[in-house]
């Protein structure tokens, strides 16, 4: 095992074991602080953001993880108001759930408590050092971070930030720890290191996240690949179906929660489809159409017929599938073999089809006359997320404070003894 690990593991441990000591006024300080850091810091952190931008654009990175990995004073400040967000929600250590008195008279229930150390893996978006290390400090755990090395300068001055407010805020030290090495070797190591290391959440690429499973000792919780749909239903209200549709891609394109493939009926899609195209092609959208679509709209520019993968892309960019079907039951069959368990929605006026949708879609956020762009921490009212998850064990959809936590038994008694 790499010594940076094993060094920053025992730090961790330790440091995860102190934070149980310190109460919530004392971790909504050192959020609160973390915030007022950032904003203090903002010139030196941008400075190195846009630096690192101009070496990458240099070396032929492309636009949507440049998109990705900048980080301006705007971006700074919502950082900020995040952590902020986040101090103000309820502490979720120590909720007690579950109680009840048995016939004996123990008094038995379920306290929330933090996980321990979580070591989160993760490239591109240097945003993610600062919503993690916020989040778990809310639950009361430890975090270990490796970030990609496209923003290893940004990482390195947002994580000497957090590090520098927790210092000034009674918060242990190694509580929120950076991997500073760019040795690959390193994350294997991580994802070994069980003795220190409780959960591991790999936020990045398929690559990454098949890395994390086929390789970790350690509990991973996975998501964030996201090919989303939206299903137009034939009693779809189309004034809304067109703004969601244009929202779901076009608002931010590189990120998992954005549309990916539109699924259109075929009772609406002649009257529907023109619209789609026009509003979206003026966005710079391209268009990708099954045989049925493309007569529709097989004139535009914006428009060429679909290859054999592009449903079952993650386009991140304005690039969008788009398929006609005959029922709900083609688009249900459609989603369940082409989705990945993200966000889908479906845009109807028909509430027993729209159960329907919500009831046999069994992805981690399902959406009823709404855009896909909401899954996301900030938007559902935990401040920030550590990950979206989709799979099915512990935690679904955005992880916030309460996902972070796993929980006790306590039973209080007065000289029970079994018979």
């Amino acid at each position: 095992m790499h010594e940076d690990i094993r060094k920053k593991g025992e730090l961790a441990r330790q440091a995860s074991r102190r934070l149980v000591t310190r109460d919530t006024r004392t971790r909504n300080r050192a959020l609160k602080t973390i915030a007022e850091t950032l904003t203090a810091q903002q010139s030196s952190i941008v400075d190195a953001n846009s630096r690192y931008l101009d070496a990458g654009l240099q070396a032929g990175l492309s636009e949507a993880l440049l998109v990705r990995l900048l980080l301006n004073s705007s971006r700074l400040q919502d950082v900020a108001r995040d952590v902020l967000a986040v101090a103000a929600l309820p502490d979720p250590v120590g909720e007690t759930f579950d109680a009840c008195t048995l016939p004996n008279g123990l008094q038995i229930g379920k306290r929330r408590v933090p996980i321990g150390v979580i070591g989160v893996i993760y490239e591109s978006r240097p945003n993610v050092t600062v919503d993690i290390s916020a989040l778990c400090l809310k639950s009361g755990n430890a975090a270990i971070l490796r970030g990609g090395k496209e923003a290893w300068h940004t990482n390195m001055a947002l994580a000497a930030t957090v590090q520098d407010a927790c210092l000034k805020s009674d918060i242990p030290a190694g509580a929120i720890q950076l991997i500073e090495s760019q040795d690959r070797a390193i994350v294997k190591d991580m994802l070994t290191a069980h003795q220190y290391i409780d959960m591991i959440i790999p936020r990045g690429g398929a690559g990454l996240h098949r890395l994390a499973r086929e390789n970790a000792t350690i509990p991973v919780i996975t998501g964030g690949i996201g090919i989303c749909h939206v299903y137009v239903d034939q009693t779809a209200d189309l004034r809304k179906a067109v703004p969601i549709i244009h929202n779901a891609k076009v608002q931010r394109p590189t990120v998992c929660n954005a549309l990916d493939t539109l699924l259109v009926h075929r009772d609406v899609a002649d009257e529907l489809l023109p619209q789609v195209v026009h509003a979206l092609a003026a966005a710079g959208v391209e268009m990708r159409c099954d045989p049925r679509a493309l007569v529709i709209v097989e004139e535009h520019p914006a428009v060429q017929p679909a290859g054999p993968q592009d449903f079952d892309t993650e386009f991140l960019s304005l690039v969008l599938a788009v398929k006609v079907v005959d029922d709900l039951d083609e688009a249900l069959d459609h989603i369940y073999q082409h989705g990945t368990q993200h966000s889908d929605a479906i845009v109807t006026e028909n509430y027993t089809r729209a159960m329907r949708f919500v009831n046999e879609v069994n992805s981690a956020v399902v959406y009823v006359n709404a855009s896909t762009r909401f899954t996301d921490g900030g938007q559902f009212g935990l401040g920030a997320e550590v990950a979206v998850s989709t799979q099915r064990l512990h935690a679904r959809g955005p992880m916030g404070p309460k996902e972070l936590t796993t929980y006790k038994w306590v039973v209080l008694g007065d000289g029970q003894i079994r018979e």
